[in-house]
Protein backbone atom coordinates (compact mmCIF):
# COMPACT_ATOMS: atom_id res chain seq x y z
CA UNK A 1 0.00 0.00 0.00
CA UNK A 2 1.01 3.70 -1.03
CA UNK A 3 0.89 5.74 1.94
CA UNK A 4 -1.34 9.24 1.55
CA UNK A 5 -2.21 11.81 3.40
CA UNK A 6 -5.28 11.10 5.10
CA UNK A 7 -8.38 13.14 3.47
CA UNK A 8 -10.88 14.86 6.00
CA UNK A 9 -14.64 13.55 6.29
CA UNK A 10 -17.08 16.28 3.89
CA UNK A 11 -20.97 17.18 4.55
CA UNK A 12 -23.05 16.05 1.55
CA UNK A 13 -26.86 15.79 0.43
CA UNK A 14 -28.64 13.13 2.35
CA UNK A 15 -31.15 11.96 -0.76
CA UNK A 16 -32.22 9.03 1.25
CA UNK A 17 -33.63 11.51 4.48
CA UNK A 18 -35.77 14.15 5.35
CA UNK A 19 -32.46 15.77 7.15
CA UNK A 20 -30.80 18.24 4.84
CA UNK A 21 -26.85 16.44 5.12
CA UNK A 22 -25.22 14.02 6.77
CA UNK A 23 -21.36 13.62 7.17
CA UNK A 24 -19.77 11.36 3.95
CA UNK A 25 -16.72 9.51 4.37
CA UNK A 26 -14.81 7.40 2.25
CA UNK A 27 -15.25 4.20 4.13
CA UNK A 28 -17.13 3.80 7.79
CA UNK A 29 -16.22 0.68 9.81
CA UNK A 30 -18.41 -1.31 12.20
CA UNK A 31 -16.51 -2.49 15.08
CA UNK A 32 -13.01 -1.05 16.70
CA UNK A 33 -11.83 -5.13 18.48
CA UNK A 34 -8.66 -6.93 16.23
CA UNK A 35 -9.79 -6.51 12.49
CA UNK A 36 -11.50 -2.97 13.12
CA UNK A 37 -8.69 -1.06 14.20
CA UNK A 38 -6.23 -2.69 11.93
CA UNK A 39 -8.44 -1.62 9.27
CA UNK A 40 -8.90 1.90 10.19
CA UNK A 41 -4.61 1.54 10.75
CA UNK A 42 -4.67 0.44 6.60
CA UNK A 43 -7.10 2.51 4.91
CA UNK A 44 -5.39 5.76 6.87
CA UNK A 45 -2.26 4.66 4.57
CA UNK A 46 -4.13 5.09 2.17
CA UNK A 47 -5.68 8.70 2.52
CA UNK A 48 -9.23 7.74 3.05
CA UNK A 49 -11.24 9.76 5.59
CA UNK A 50 -12.25 6.85 7.77
CA UNK A 51 -14.94 6.47 10.73
CA UNK A 52 -15.22 3.52 12.80
CA UNK A 53 -18.16 3.46 14.60
CA UNK A 54 -18.23 1.28 18.06
CA UNK A 55 -20.91 0.68 20.64
CA UNK A 56 -18.61 -0.19 23.41
CA UNK A 57 -16.99 2.68 25.24
CA UNK A 58 -13.70 1.94 24.02
CA UNK A 59 -11.41 -0.07 22.09
CA UNK A 60 -11.19 -3.93 22.20
CA UNK A 61 -14.42 -5.96 20.56
CA UNK A 62 -14.09 -9.30 22.35
CA UNK A 63 -11.66 -8.57 24.70
CA UNK A 64 -13.45 -5.15 25.51
CA UNK A 65 -16.94 -7.01 26.58
CA UNK A 66 -15.71 -10.64 28.16
CA UNK A 67 -14.18 -9.63 30.96
CA UNK A 68 -15.58 -12.41 33.32
CA UNK A 69 -12.58 -14.01 35.88
CA UNK A 70 -10.50 -16.47 33.89
CA UNK A 71 -11.12 -14.59 30.64
CA UNK A 72 -7.62 -15.81 28.68
CA UNK A 73 -6.55 -16.78 25.53
CA UNK A 74 -6.42 -20.42 24.18
CA UNK A 75 -3.63 -18.85 21.25
CA UNK A 76 -0.26 -18.25 22.09
CA UNK A 77 0.48 -14.45 23.27
CA UNK A 78 2.94 -14.12 20.56
CA UNK A 79 1.37 -15.70 17.81
CA UNK A 80 -2.09 -13.98 18.43
CA UNK A 81 -0.94 -9.83 19.00
CA UNK A 82 -0.41 -7.87 15.51
CA UNK A 83 2.67 -8.36 12.97
CA UNK A 84 2.31 -5.36 10.61
CA UNK A 85 4.52 -3.27 12.69
CA UNK A 86 8.14 -4.21 14.09
CA UNK A 87 8.26 -1.48 16.39
CA UNK A 88 5.07 -2.36 18.02
CA UNK A 89 6.45 -6.19 18.42
CA UNK A 90 9.89 -4.90 19.74
CA UNK A 91 7.90 -1.98 22.35
CA UNK A 92 5.28 -4.88 23.83
CA UNK A 93 6.31 -7.32 26.23
CA UNK A 94 3.80 -10.23 26.63
CA UNK A 95 3.67 -11.65 30.75
CA UNK A 96 2.24 -15.09 30.03
CA UNK A 97 2.36 -17.33 27.39
CA UNK A 98 -1.66 -17.59 27.27
CA UNK A 99 -2.58 -13.58 28.12
CA UNK A 100 -5.68 -12.89 30.45
CA UNK A 101 -8.25 -9.79 29.26
CA UNK A 102 -6.89 -7.44 31.48
CA UNK A 103 -3.36 -7.37 29.75
CA UNK A 104 -5.00 -8.25 25.88
CA UNK A 105 -7.02 -5.23 26.85
CA UNK A 106 -4.62 -2.95 27.62
CA UNK A 107 -2.36 -4.12 24.12
CA UNK A 108 -5.22 -2.92 22.20
CA UNK A 109 -5.78 0.13 23.93
CA UNK A 110 -1.36 0.70 23.81
CA UNK A 111 -1.77 -0.14 20.24
CA UNK A 112 -4.50 2.49 19.42
CA UNK A 113 -2.96 5.01 21.46
CA UNK A 114 0.69 4.49 19.89
CA UNK A 115 -1.10 4.66 15.97
CA UNK A 116 -3.13 7.53 17.47
CA UNK A 117 -6.37 5.64 16.10
CA UNK A 118 -9.35 6.99 18.57
CA UNK A 119 -9.61 10.18 16.35
CA UNK A 120 -11.26 8.50 14.25
CA UNK A 121 -13.69 6.06 16.15
CA UNK A 122 -17.23 7.41 17.52
CA UNK A 123 -17.55 5.15 20.67
CA UNK A 124 -20.48 4.73 22.31
CA UNK A 125 -23.00 4.42 18.99
CA UNK A 126 -24.88 1.16 17.76
CA UNK A 127 -25.43 1.01 14.31
CA UNK A 128 -29.26 -0.01 13.68
CA UNK A 129 -29.65 -0.10 10.28
CA UNK A 130 -27.57 0.28 6.53
CA UNK A 131 -28.86 0.89 3.51
CA UNK A 132 -27.02 0.97 0.41
CA UNK A 133 -28.29 3.81 -1.85
CA UNK A 134 -27.94 3.04 -5.76
CA UNK A 135 -28.02 6.74 -6.64
CA UNK A 136 -24.81 7.58 -5.74
CA UNK A 137 -23.16 4.53 -4.48
CA UNK A 138 -23.21 5.05 -0.82
CA UNK A 139 -23.93 3.30 2.64
CA UNK A 140 -25.82 5.67 4.73
CA UNK A 141 -25.55 4.06 8.27
CA UNK A 142 -28.32 4.74 11.23
CA UNK A 143 -26.96 4.64 14.87
CA UNK A 144 -29.11 4.27 17.45
CA UNK A 145 -30.41 7.78 18.55
CA UNK A 146 -31.05 9.05 15.16
CA UNK A 147 -27.91 10.46 13.55
CA UNK A 148 -26.72 8.81 10.64
CA UNK A 149 -23.50 8.53 8.43
CA UNK A 150 -22.40 8.44 4.78
CA UNK A 151 -20.10 6.61 3.33
CA UNK A 152 -18.57 4.92 -0.49
CA UNK A 153 -17.77 1.73 1.37
CA UNK A 154 -18.80 -0.35 4.26
CA UNK A 155 -16.54 -2.62 6.61
CA UNK A 156 -18.38 -4.57 9.23
CA UNK A 157 -15.97 -5.89 11.26
CA UNK A 158 -18.39 -7.06 14.02
CA UNK A 159 -16.49 -9.87 15.53
CA UNK A 160 -18.01 -14.03 15.40
CA UNK A 161 -18.51 -14.28 19.22
CA UNK A 162 -20.23 -10.59 19.77
CA UNK A 163 -23.95 -11.26 20.30
CA UNK A 164 -24.67 -13.18 23.41
CA UNK A 165 -27.63 -15.49 24.57
CA UNK A 166 -29.40 -15.85 26.97
CA UNK A 167 -31.09 -19.33 27.67
CA UNK A 168 -35.12 -19.73 27.08
CA UNK A 169 -35.87 -20.26 31.00
CA UNK A 170 -39.19 -18.96 32.31
CA UNK A 171 -38.42 -16.95 35.56
CA UNK A 172 -35.31 -15.66 34.59
CA UNK A 173 -36.10 -12.11 35.87
CA UNK A 174 -37.71 -13.01 39.30
CA UNK A 175 -34.15 -13.78 40.46
CA UNK A 176 -33.72 -11.48 43.18
CA UNK A 177 -29.78 -11.89 43.70
CA UNK A 178 -26.71 -11.33 41.80
CA UNK A 179 -27.38 -12.26 37.81
CA UNK A 180 -24.35 -11.96 35.47
CA UNK A 181 -24.33 -12.88 31.16
CA UNK A 182 -20.19 -13.54 31.18
CA UNK A 183 -20.40 -11.78 27.66
CA UNK A 184 -21.82 -8.50 29.37
CA UNK A 185 -19.32 -8.65 32.75
CA UNK A 186 -19.37 -5.82 34.91
CA UNK A 187 -16.78 -3.70 35.11
CA UNK A 188 -15.97 -3.34 38.59
CA UNK A 189 -15.05 -6.67 40.76
CA UNK A 190 -17.81 -9.53 41.24
CA UNK A 191 -17.15 -11.38 44.80
CA UNK A 192 -17.57 -15.11 45.07
CA UNK A 193 -16.25 -15.52 48.58
CA UNK A 194 -18.51 -17.11 50.95
CA UNK A 195 -21.59 -17.16 48.41
CA UNK A 196 -23.96 -19.82 46.59
CA UNK A 197 -23.25 -19.38 43.12
CA UNK A 198 -24.52 -21.03 39.82
CA UNK A 199 -23.14 -21.70 36.40
CA UNK A 200 -25.37 -22.39 33.63
CA UNK A 201 -23.17 -23.94 30.24
CA UNK A 202 -19.99 -25.71 30.13
CA UNK A 203 -18.88 -24.47 26.89
CA UNK A 204 -15.42 -22.83 26.37
CA UNK A 205 -16.61 -19.47 28.48
CA UNK A 206 -18.09 -21.89 31.12
CA UNK A 207 -14.75 -23.83 31.66
CA UNK A 208 -12.80 -20.93 32.42
CA UNK A 209 -15.29 -18.93 34.48
CA UNK A 210 -16.08 -21.93 36.50
CA UNK A 211 -12.43 -22.44 37.13
CA UNK A 212 -11.91 -19.30 39.16
CA UNK A 213 -15.70 -19.20 40.77
CA UNK A 214 -14.75 -22.66 42.37
CA UNK A 215 -11.59 -20.80 44.33
CA UNK A 216 -14.21 -18.78 46.96
CA UNK A 217 -17.49 -19.60 46.50
CA UNK A 218 -19.08 -21.36 49.24
CA UNK A 219 -20.87 -23.69 47.16
CA UNK A 220 -20.64 -23.66 43.16
CA UNK A 221 -23.30 -25.98 41.48
CA UNK A 222 -22.78 -26.29 38.07
CA UNK A 223 -25.52 -26.61 35.14
CA UNK A 224 -24.38 -29.04 32.39
CA UNK A 225 -26.42 -29.06 29.39
CA UNK A 226 -23.67 -31.19 27.42
CA UNK A 227 -20.14 -32.00 28.61
CA UNK A 228 -17.29 -31.19 26.21
CA UNK A 229 -13.84 -32.39 25.52
CA UNK A 230 -11.30 -30.13 27.66
CA UNK A 231 -7.62 -29.98 27.29
CA UNK A 232 -4.93 -28.87 29.85
CA UNK A 233 -3.78 -25.01 28.73
CA UNK A 234 -0.34 -25.26 30.72
CA UNK A 235 0.15 -22.00 30.58
CA UNK A 236 2.87 -20.02 32.42
CA UNK A 237 4.61 -16.88 32.98
CA UNK A 238 7.17 -15.50 30.45
CA UNK A 239 10.57 -14.56 31.30
CA UNK A 240 13.41 -12.70 30.27
CA UNK A 241 15.68 -15.32 28.42
CA UNK A 242 12.33 -16.53 27.08
CA UNK A 243 10.95 -13.00 25.80
CA UNK A 244 14.29 -12.48 24.33
CA UNK A 245 13.54 -15.86 22.11
CA UNK A 246 10.43 -14.68 21.21
CA UNK A 247 11.52 -11.76 19.64
CA UNK A 248 14.25 -13.02 17.98
CA UNK A 249 11.51 -15.19 16.14
CA UNK A 250 8.80 -13.73 15.26
CA UNK A 251 9.84 -13.84 11.44
CA UNK A 252 9.56 -17.51 12.06
CA UNK A 253 6.40 -17.49 14.60
CA UNK A 254 4.21 -15.39 12.03
CA UNK A 255 5.86 -17.79 9.09
CA UNK A 256 5.11 -21.08 10.95
CA UNK A 257 1.34 -19.60 11.68
CA UNK A 258 0.93 -18.60 7.96
CA UNK A 259 1.85 -21.85 6.79
CA UNK A 260 -0.60 -23.78 9.07
CA UNK A 261 -4.25 -24.58 8.72
CA UNK A 262 -5.69 -22.51 11.39
CA UNK A 263 -2.86 -19.81 11.79
CA UNK A 264 -1.84 -21.54 15.05
CA UNK A 265 1.88 -22.22 15.26
CA UNK A 266 0.35 -25.85 15.73
CA UNK A 267 0.88 -27.85 12.38
CA UNK A 268 -0.68 -30.98 11.62
CA UNK A 269 1.41 -34.52 12.10
CA UNK A 270 1.85 -35.89 7.95
CA UNK A 271 0.98 -39.38 9.67
CA UNK A 272 -2.40 -40.99 10.15
CA UNK A 273 -4.16 -42.48 13.62
CA UNK A 274 -4.22 -45.90 12.21
CA UNK A 275 -1.57 -46.33 10.14
CA UNK A 276 1.17 -46.11 13.33
CA UNK A 277 1.13 -48.73 15.78
CA UNK A 278 -1.17 -48.37 19.13
CA UNK A 279 2.12 -47.78 21.21
CA UNK A 280 3.50 -45.04 19.21
CA UNK A 281 -0.30 -43.41 18.60
CA UNK A 282 -0.17 -43.17 22.81
CA UNK A 283 2.67 -42.37 23.47
CA UNK A 284 2.07 -39.15 20.38
CA UNK A 285 -1.05 -38.03 22.07
CA UNK A 286 0.56 -38.20 25.78
CA UNK A 287 2.99 -35.85 24.30
CA UNK A 288 0.52 -33.36 22.99
CA UNK A 289 -1.70 -33.57 26.19
CA UNK A 290 1.31 -32.31 28.23
CA UNK A 291 2.21 -29.26 25.71
CA UNK A 292 0.94 -25.86 25.33
CA UNK A 293 -2.00 -24.59 23.84
CA UNK A 294 -4.03 -26.08 20.61
CA UNK A 295 -1.24 -28.95 19.84
CA UNK A 296 -3.91 -31.96 20.60
CA UNK A 297 -6.41 -29.69 18.33
CA UNK A 298 -4.37 -28.52 15.85
CA UNK A 299 -1.14 -30.35 15.87
CA UNK A 300 -2.46 -33.87 15.76
CA UNK A 301 -2.43 -37.02 13.21
CA UNK A 302 -3.90 -35.57 9.88
CA UNK A 303 -7.14 -37.85 10.15
CA UNK A 304 -8.41 -37.40 13.40
CA UNK A 305 -10.69 -35.28 12.24
CA UNK A 306 -12.15 -36.31 9.61
CA UNK A 307 -11.98 -40.22 10.26
CA UNK A 308 -14.86 -41.43 12.77
CA UNK A 309 -11.88 -43.97 13.78
CA UNK A 310 -8.78 -42.11 14.15
CA UNK A 311 -11.51 -39.55 15.82
CA UNK A 312 -12.55 -42.81 18.23
CA UNK A 313 -8.36 -43.04 19.51
CA UNK A 314 -8.21 -39.58 20.40
CA UNK A 315 -11.69 -39.46 22.07
CA UNK A 316 -10.84 -42.54 24.15
CA UNK A 317 -7.04 -41.05 25.62
CA UNK A 318 -9.20 -37.65 26.54
CA UNK A 319 -11.89 -39.68 28.21
CA UNK A 320 -9.27 -41.94 29.89
CA UNK A 321 -7.44 -38.75 31.21
CA UNK A 322 -11.05 -37.24 32.84
CA UNK A 323 -11.17 -40.58 34.27
CA UNK A 324 -8.24 -40.21 36.08
CA UNK A 325 -8.37 -36.38 37.01
CA UNK A 326 -11.99 -36.85 38.36
CA UNK A 327 -12.25 -39.16 41.54
CA UNK A 328 -15.46 -40.07 41.28
CA UNK A 329 -16.63 -42.36 38.76
CA UNK A 330 -19.89 -41.28 38.50
CA UNK A 331 -18.66 -37.24 37.74
CA UNK A 332 -16.13 -38.58 35.23
CA UNK A 333 -19.08 -40.40 33.15
CA UNK A 334 -21.19 -37.04 33.59
CA UNK A 335 -17.83 -35.07 32.42
CA UNK A 336 -17.41 -37.37 28.93
CA UNK A 337 -18.94 -36.01 25.73
CA UNK A 338 -21.13 -39.03 24.11
CA UNK A 339 -22.65 -36.72 21.02
CA UNK A 340 -19.50 -35.83 19.84
CA UNK A 341 -15.72 -36.66 19.54
CA UNK A 342 -12.74 -34.71 20.44
CA UNK A 343 -11.85 -31.63 18.20
CA UNK A 344 -15.66 -31.83 16.62
CA UNK A 345 -16.76 -28.89 18.42
CA UNK A 346 -14.89 -25.70 19.63
CA UNK A 347 -11.89 -27.82 22.42
CA UNK A 348 -11.81 -25.55 25.54
CA UNK A 349 -8.34 -25.67 27.38
CA UNK A 350 -8.18 -25.21 30.96
CA UNK A 351 -6.44 -25.10 34.07
CA UNK A 352 -7.40 -27.81 36.65
CA UNK A 353 -11.29 -27.87 35.55
CA UNK A 354 -11.75 -31.64 35.98
CA UNK A 355 -9.77 -31.10 39.52
CA UNK A 356 -12.90 -28.73 40.52
CA UNK A 357 -15.33 -31.73 40.53
CA UNK A 358 -13.15 -33.46 43.24
CA UNK A 359 -13.69 -30.49 45.48
CA UNK A 360 -16.10 -30.69 47.89
CA UNK A 361 -18.13 -27.19 47.49
CA UNK A 362 -18.81 -28.33 43.89
CA UNK A 363 -21.88 -29.68 42.13
CA UNK A 364 -22.57 -30.95 38.88
CA UNK A 365 -25.97 -30.93 37.78
CA UNK A 366 -26.73 -32.89 34.48
CA UNK A 367 -29.65 -31.30 33.03
CA UNK A 368 -30.50 -33.54 30.58
CA UNK A 369 -31.45 -35.79 33.38
CA UNK A 370 -33.83 -33.47 35.14
CA UNK A 371 -34.34 -30.14 33.45
CA UNK A 372 -34.23 -26.52 34.58
CA UNK A 373 -38.08 -25.97 35.03
CA UNK A 374 -37.50 -22.26 36.32
CA UNK A 375 -35.72 -19.46 37.77
CA UNK A 376 -37.45 -18.01 40.81
CA UNK A 377 -36.93 -15.63 43.55
CA UNK A 378 -34.36 -17.82 45.62
CA UNK A 379 -32.30 -19.82 42.82
CA UNK A 380 -33.30 -22.52 40.32
CA UNK A 381 -35.81 -25.51 40.10
CA UNK A 382 -35.13 -28.38 38.24
CA UNK A 383 -37.46 -31.37 37.51
CA UNK A 384 -35.33 -33.26 40.86
CA UNK A 385 -34.39 -30.38 42.99
CA UNK A 386 -34.72 -26.82 44.20
CA UNK A 387 -31.58 -24.67 44.65
CA UNK A 388 -31.25 -21.53 46.92
CA UNK A 389 -28.81 -19.68 45.12
CA UNK A 390 -26.90 -15.86 45.79
CA UNK A 391 -25.43 -15.87 42.13
CA UNK A 392 -25.90 -17.03 38.70
CA UNK A 393 -24.15 -16.81 36.06
CA UNK A 394 -24.97 -17.22 32.58
CA UNK A 395 -22.20 -19.17 30.47
CA UNK A 396 -24.33 -19.67 27.38
CA UNK A 397 -23.02 -18.57 24.18
CA UNK A 398 -23.49 -16.79 21.27
CA UNK A 399 -25.37 -16.23 18.08
CA UNK A 400 -22.61 -16.69 16.18
CA UNK A 401 -20.66 -15.78 13.01
CA UNK A 402 -24.21 -14.35 11.51
CA UNK A 403 -25.18 -12.86 14.98
CA UNK A 404 -23.80 -9.49 14.48
CA UNK A 405 -25.72 -9.35 11.04
CA UNK A 406 -28.77 -9.89 12.20
CA UNK A 407 -29.09 -6.96 14.85
CA UNK A 408 -28.07 -4.86 11.82
CA UNK A 409 -30.74 -4.03 9.55
CA UNK A 410 -28.86 -4.27 6.00
CA UNK A 411 -30.34 -3.59 2.84
CA UNK A 412 -28.76 -3.84 -0.31
CA UNK A 413 -29.70 -3.10 -4.13
CA UNK A 414 -33.42 -3.03 -4.91
CA UNK A 415 -33.98 -2.97 -1.25
CA UNK A 416 -33.03 -6.82 -0.97
CA UNK A 417 -32.19 -7.25 2.92
CA UNK A 418 -29.29 -9.28 3.97
CA UNK A 419 -31.37 -11.50 6.59
CA UNK A 420 -33.49 -12.21 4.02
CA UNK A 421 -31.00 -13.50 1.71
CA UNK A 422 -28.96 -15.40 4.42
CA UNK A 423 -32.44 -16.80 5.63
CA UNK A 424 -31.17 -20.26 4.65
CA UNK A 425 -27.82 -19.79 5.40
CA UNK A 426 -25.21 -17.07 4.33
CA UNK A 427 -23.92 -16.89 0.91
CA UNK A 428 -20.66 -14.97 -0.08
CA UNK A 429 -17.72 -14.31 -2.15
CA UNK A 430 -14.56 -15.45 -0.19
CA UNK A 431 -16.58 -14.49 3.12
CA UNK A 432 -16.21 -11.07 2.26
CA UNK A 433 -18.28 -10.10 -0.21
CA UNK A 434 -22.05 -10.72 -0.80
CA UNK A 435 -23.76 -10.58 -4.71
CA UNK A 436 -26.15 -7.30 -4.74
CA UNK A 437 -24.32 -5.35 -1.50
CA UNK A 438 -21.78 -3.59 -3.27
CA UNK A 439 -18.79 -1.92 -1.48
CA UNK A 440 -19.95 -3.96 1.37
CA UNK A 441 -16.53 -6.27 2.82
CA UNK A 442 -17.48 -8.16 5.88
CA UNK A 443 -14.02 -9.60 7.85
CA UNK A 444 -13.82 -12.26 9.54
CA UNK A 445 -17.62 -13.11 8.33
CA UNK A 446 -19.06 -16.34 7.58
CA UNK A 447 -17.85 -18.54 5.10
CA UNK A 448 -14.08 -16.54 5.72
CA UNK A 449 -10.93 -18.56 6.76
CA UNK A 450 -10.56 -16.21 9.82
CA UNK A 451 -13.92 -17.91 11.24
CA UNK A 452 -11.28 -20.99 11.67
CA UNK A 453 -8.51 -19.25 12.45
CA UNK A 454 -6.35 -17.44 14.99
CA UNK A 455 -8.09 -14.64 14.52
CA UNK A 456 -5.44 -11.80 14.35
CA UNK A 457 -3.86 -14.05 11.91
CA UNK A 458 -6.17 -14.72 9.47
CA UNK A 459 -8.12 -10.92 10.10
CA UNK A 460 -5.02 -9.14 8.81
CA UNK A 461 -5.17 -10.97 5.54
CA UNK A 462 -8.71 -10.03 5.50
CA UNK A 463 -8.08 -6.35 5.78
CA UNK A 464 -4.92 -6.46 3.27
CA UNK A 465 -7.02 -7.80 0.84
CA UNK A 466 -9.69 -5.37 1.33
CA UNK A 467 -7.36 -2.51 1.26
CA UNK A 468 -5.52 -3.81 -1.57
CA UNK A 469 -9.15 -3.86 -3.51
CA UNK A 470 -10.54 -0.65 -2.58
CA UNK A 471 -6.48 1.00 -3.31
CA UNK A 472 -7.18 -1.11 -6.86
CA UNK A 473 -10.37 1.36 -6.91
CA UNK A 474 -9.16 4.32 -5.85
CA UNK A 475 -6.42 3.63 -8.97
CA UNK A 476 -8.72 3.01 -11.54
CA UNK A 477 -11.42 5.68 -10.76
CA UNK A 478 -14.07 2.80 -9.83
CA UNK A 479 -16.53 3.82 -7.71
CA UNK A 480 -18.74 0.18 -6.73
CA UNK A 481 -17.88 -3.48 -6.60
CA UNK A 482 -19.70 -6.30 -5.80
CA UNK A 483 -19.54 -9.89 -6.27
CA UNK A 484 -20.94 -11.07 -9.04
CA UNK A 485 -23.59 -14.50 -8.67
CA UNK A 486 -21.29 -16.85 -10.45
CA UNK A 487 -18.34 -16.04 -8.08
CA UNK A 488 -20.84 -16.09 -5.00
CA UNK A 489 -22.14 -19.57 -6.07
CA UNK A 490 -19.10 -20.66 -6.85
CA UNK A 491 -17.64 -20.14 -3.37
CA UNK A 492 -20.28 -21.19 -1.03
CA UNK A 493 -20.26 -24.64 -3.03
CA UNK A 494 -16.57 -24.67 -2.48
CA UNK A 495 -17.11 -23.76 1.39
CA UNK A 496 -19.85 -26.87 1.37
CA UNK A 497 -17.79 -28.77 -0.44
CA UNK A 498 -14.44 -28.43 1.17
CA UNK A 499 -16.44 -29.11 4.88
CA UNK A 500 -18.22 -32.27 3.62
CA UNK A 501 -15.53 -34.58 4.70
CA UNK A 502 -14.73 -33.00 8.29
CA UNK A 503 -16.03 -34.75 11.36
CA UNK A 504 -17.67 -31.17 12.73
CA UNK A 505 -20.00 -30.77 9.91
CA UNK A 506 -21.91 -34.04 11.93
CA UNK A 507 -22.29 -32.20 15.19
CA UNK A 508 -24.85 -29.61 16.41
CA UNK A 509 -22.60 -26.81 17.41
CA UNK A 510 -22.27 -22.94 16.33
CA UNK A 511 -19.80 -23.95 13.67
CA UNK A 512 -23.36 -25.57 12.20
CA UNK A 513 -25.32 -22.32 13.08
CA UNK A 514 -27.02 -24.38 15.82
CA UNK A 515 -27.51 -22.38 19.37
CA UNK A 516 -30.48 -24.41 21.36
CA UNK A 517 -30.94 -20.68 22.59
CA UNK A 518 -32.28 -19.77 19.77
CA UNK A 519 -34.44 -22.54 18.46
CA UNK A 520 -35.47 -22.43 14.73
CA UNK A 521 -33.19 -19.72 13.74
CA UNK A 522 -31.93 -20.87 10.57
CA UNK A 523 -31.97 -24.40 9.07
CA UNK A 524 -28.29 -26.33 10.49
CA UNK A 525 -25.54 -24.46 7.90
CA UNK A 526 -21.97 -24.95 8.01
CA UNK A 527 -20.56 -21.10 9.28
CA UNK A 528 -17.05 -21.67 8.73
CA UNK A 529 -14.25 -22.52 5.64
CA UNK A 530 -12.92 -25.49 6.35
CA UNK A 531 -10.26 -25.46 3.39
CA UNK A 532 -7.45 -23.97 5.45
CA UNK A 533 -5.96 -20.16 5.61
CA UNK A 534 -2.73 -21.04 3.23
CA UNK A 535 -5.25 -22.06 0.71
CA UNK A 536 -7.76 -19.75 1.24
CA UNK A 537 -4.97 -17.05 1.01
CA UNK A 538 -3.61 -18.08 -2.24
CA UNK A 539 -7.18 -18.17 -3.48
CA UNK A 540 -7.66 -14.49 -2.29
CA UNK A 541 -4.26 -13.93 -3.91
CA UNK A 542 -4.89 -15.63 -7.37
CA UNK A 543 -7.83 -13.27 -7.68
CA UNK A 544 -7.10 -10.25 -7.27
CA UNK A 545 -3.90 -11.13 -9.54
CA UNK A 546 -6.46 -11.47 -12.07
CA UNK A 547 -7.55 -7.91 -11.55
CA UNK A 548 -10.45 -9.21 -8.92
CA UNK A 549 -12.07 -11.85 -10.47
CA UNK A 550 -15.31 -12.77 -9.59
CA UNK A 551 -15.66 -8.97 -8.94
CA UNK A 552 -18.05 -6.77 -11.07
CA UNK A 553 -16.91 -3.08 -10.88
CA UNK A 554 -18.53 0.22 -11.99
Amino acid sequence: MVMSKQKQPTTSENPTSDSPSLTQYDAVIIGAGVSGLYQLYCLRQLGLSVRVIEAADDVGGTWYWNRYPGARFDSESYSYGYSFSDELLSEWNWSEHFSSQPETLRYLNFVADKFELRRDIQFGSRVTAATFNENDNNWVLEIEGGSKVCAQFLITALGPLSIPTMPNIEGIDSFQGESYQTARWPHESVDFTGKRVAVIGTGATGVQVIQEVAKTAAQLTVFQRTPNWCAPLHNGPIDDETQAEIKASYPEIFEKCRNSHGGFIHTADKRNALEVSAEEREAFYEKLYGERGFGIWMGNFRDVLIDQDANDTLSEFVAKKIRQRVKNPELAKMLIPTNHGFGTRRVPLETKYYEVYNQENVQLVDIRATPIEKVTEKGISTSAADFDLDMIIYATGFDAITGGFDHIDISGTTGQRLKDKWKDGPRTYLGLQIEGFPNLFTLVGPHNASTFCNIPRCSEQNVEWVSGLIGHMREHGLKRVEATKAAENEWTEHVYESAERMLFTKVSSWFMGINSNLPGKQKPTFLLYAGGAPNYREKCDEIASHEYEGCAFQ
